[in-house]
């Protein structure tokens, strides 16, 4: 599994059977070094509806031909705004695609676009070739990320003010156990502005490696 950050929450993971992105931020990401334009991929996951996490969605699901995958409503919004194709699903729930397999998870945050409420936020469960990664989406610390113990892969915000901060962030690892963390939403603004070596010190002191990752860096699981 090949996992490329591309700033802020917005990550492609790539496996033998195709490619997704997921929180597609980009055009008015200030971190971001790709633009919508030069995505190809099989489909776009969406943890929530907020500007910096659907993003390009929709643009990218109408170049690639691809589905939007998310909660019910999520999907539902993206496909009335003219995404060709949608996946809709739920918290618990999962689904074989091509690609891979998705699981929804549970995350305690919000869920809005400009035009209101679209249902509720969740993270993500993706396995490929046998690998899985755990993209929590924006929420705070809870302790039920521990159901997800043993991941190959977390990947944890880290920013605070609207996530997890640092400490809760290492907790987390703590619960989850994964192979390996990556750090993610900080730095994009000033009001998210952390040092990730400190996740990394905090984090590694549990026996759990950490990688930081700079926007258009790739790291294989």
């Amino acid at each position: 599994m090949k996992i490329t950050f591309q700033g802020h929450a917005c990550f492609i993971v790539e496996g033998t059977g195709g490619s997704i992105i997921i929180d597609p931020f980009l055009r008015d990401n200030p971190l971001a070094r790709i633009e919508p334009e030069d995505v190809r991929v099989d489909a776009v996951l969406v943890t929530h509806g907020h500007f910096d996490h659907l993003g390009d969605a929709v643009e990218i699901s109408k170049n690639n031909n691809c589905p939007v995958i998310g909660t019910f409503e999520l999907v539902n919004y993206c496909q009335t705004g003219g995404a060709p194709q949608g996946h809709p699903m739920h918290i618990g729930g999962s689904f074989q695609f091509p690609f891979g397999r998705v699981k929804l998870t549970q995350a305690f945050h919000g869920s809005t676009t400009d035009t209101g409420p679209v249902g509720n936020p969740c993270g993500f469960v993706v396995t490929m070739d046998g690998k899985s990664v755990y993209h929590t989406g924006d929420t705070g610390l809870f302790s039920d990320m521990s159901l997800y113990s043993g991941v190959d892969c977390a990947l944890l915000p880290i920013g605070d003010n609207f996530t997890m901060g640092i400490e809760d962030a290492i907790r987390a690892v703590e619960f989850i156990k994964p192979k390996v963390a990556i750090p993610m939403h900080y730095n994009t603004f000033d009001v998210i502005k952390q040092d990730p070596q400190v996740f990394k010190e905090g984090a590694e002191k549990l026996g759990v490696e950490v990688r930081c990752l700079e926007p258009g860096e790739a790291t294989e699981i």
